[in-house]
């Protein structure tokens, strides 16, 4: 007669198999994962810099249309949705001066300068890229956020927002937001 021990060790060791079944598949799956979002990841950063080279002032390409662009990956233009995607010319950030609104930016631009005025508004501090990226929606996305940086370091060069500390953004004291000049 077997002893109870040795039938509890092979009941143990039968719904440990059944665990670990699952469990490697769960890891594969999540490695299948990460790979995928991590191509994902590259070939819309691929798609923004050539929409970028091919509407650069000078080029004979000014209205790319991108197709079957992954849903959730956007150009930051709100798009009908039977509207093909467009690829814009890539925006040129005034240098910003007095009476000078945020209207003269594009949309994408207009959404940083937004949220840091709401930022600066609601008296909290200044924004990471990240936390700019969590604002627009809830997928934080590592292309997504290196844009959004890229963007941000643009307009701080031409003086619309100020980076106080390195990688947070906040608006500059002679601006306000996208809706109008100071």
């Amino acid at each position: 007669m077997p002893s109870v021990v040795g039938m509890l060790e092979q009941h143990e060791l039968a719904a440990r198999r059944r665990v670990d079944g699952p469990r490697e598949e769960a890891d594969r799956i999540q490695a299948e994962l990460a790979v995928a979002e991590q191509e994902w990841s590259e070939w819309t950063i691929a798609r923004e810099r050539v929409g970028a080279v091919l509407s650069a002032p000078g080029s004979d390409s000014v209205g790319v249309v991108a197709s079957d662009v992954p849903e959730g990956v956007g150009t930051g233009a709100e798009v009908e949705a039977s509207a093909p995607l467009v690829v814009k010319a890539r925006s040129q950030v005034p240098v910003w001066r007095e009476g000078l609104g945020g209207t003269a930016l594009s949309v994408d631009y207009q959404r940083i300068l937004a949220a840091l005025e709401d930022q600066v508004r609601l008296g909290q501090g200044p924004l990471t890229c990240q936390e700019l990226d969590a604002a627009f929606g809830p997928d934080v996305v590592p292309a997504k956020v290196e844009g959004l940086r890229s963007k941000a370091k643009q307009l701080v060069a031409r003086g619309w927002p100020a980076e106080p500390a390195p990688g947070r953004f906040t608006l500059a004291r002679s601006v306000s937001g996208p809706g109008g000049g100071s």
